[in-house]
């Protein structure tokens, strides 16, 4: 009876035992599977900018611990896509352990992009997006003297995008701009050339910018200069820098304007001369000669050169004179034409 008692007790305690390493056997661990089972880890999602602006695209870099034995798919979210938007999913090729991908600024604000793959996640640095725009035009010089030019700046809020920036410039007389600089990508300013007139007095002018749906502006004061300057244009009847013979030979058919000129007083005279043959000198109060007289002995004798030309070389010469006794430099146009067709000998076309 009392070796009944142990044979069961000896049984009960077997069974136990053997309960107990049978659950150890079939059950689930409490650690989870390494990632190495089924293929590397992520190691690390990166961006290769922490700004970029509204409508414009960034790079980043999904890196994994090692590269994988087959082409792995990758899942990226965007921790607001209301900010940003990220391209998902993206393969990394096997044999290669990286992958880029594109993020796409919305919106104004933060966001940050999130790899999943074989179980683990990496997060990126946060990404700022802004809206850039042009921040400034600003000019080395808030005066200048007339004839000369000074540098200008445009400046965004950020870095220009790839491919750059074009901003659009204006400018109002006396000051001339080109029509647009690029910021170069990743530059944040650029700089242009603001030229100027000559002025009989003090003008203010403005150069405007425009980028990004925002403009900016900058003043100049443009002033007379410290000498007498002369400057002039020639207009013909149907281009510039030409003239015809008019009135039987008698009248020269173009216009001399010399309000360009400049001097630190009032211009009182204009000392005017014009030669295709011989010289002709004119002196006016004013700022323009029109029609001066000539004659058909101011014209050399016909026939016109050789080499099928149908004018003669004409050149005009300016020197102007202020009532405080500044005269100028001469100021010549040796490229003036003057067609004699019809006239003093010249045979008509």
């Amino acid at each position: 009876m009392s070796h009944l008692r142990l044979n069961k007790a000896f049984v009960a305690s077997a069974w136990i035992l053997f309960a107990a390493v049978s659950s150890t056997r079939c059950g689930g661990s409490s650690s989870p599977a390494s990632p190495s089972a089924s293929g590397p880890a992520l190691s690390s999602v990166a961006l290769t900018a922490s700004t970029i602006g509204i409508g414009f695209t960034g790079q980043g870099t999904v890196t994994l611990a090692a590269a994988p034995s087959a082409a792995s798919s990758i899942v990226l979210t965007s921790s607001n896509p209301a900010v940003a938007t990220v391209q998902s999913p993206i393969t990394i090729a096997a044999g290669s352990s990286t992958a880029s991908f594109t993020v796409t600024g919305v919106a104004a604000g933060t966001a940050s992009v999130t790899a999943s793959f074989n179980g683990t996640t990496s997060q990126s640095p946060a990404l700022t997006v802004i809206r850039i725009a042009l921040s400034a035009i600003s000019l080395s010089a808030s005066t200048v003297v007339g004839g000369n030019a000074v540098a200008g700046t445009a400046t965004l809020t950020a870095p220009a995008p790839g491919g750059g920036a074009v901003v659009t410039l204006t400018a109002g007389d006396p000051l001339t701009v080109p029509a647009s600089v690029t910021v170069p990508a990743g530059a944040s300013s650029a700089t242009f050339s603001v030229a100027t007139r000559l002025v009989a007095g003090t003008l203010a002018g403005t150069v405007t910018g425009v980028y990004g749906g925002t403009s900016a502006s900058a003043a100049l004061s443009v002033t007379k200069p410290t000498v007498a300057i002369a400057s002039f244009g020639i207009t013909g009847p149907t281009e510039t820098d030409t003239c015809t013979m008019g009135n039987g030979g008698n009248t020269l058919n173009c216009t001399f304007n010399g309000s360009t000129s400049a001097a630190p007083g009032n211009i009182v005279a204009y000392d005017w001369t014009f030669r295709a043959g011989t010289t002709v000198s004119q002196t006016t109060t004013g700022a323009v000669l029109t029609s001066p007289a000539v004659s058909c002995s101011w014209l050399p004798a016909p026939p016109l050169p050789a080499g099928g030309f149908q004018w003669l070389p004409l050149t005009v010469t300016l020197v102007v004179h202020d009532d405080q006794g500044n005269v100028s430099a001469v100021a010549t146009n040796a490229g003036a034409r003057v067609f004699p067709q019809g006239v003093c000998g010249y045979p008509a076309q």
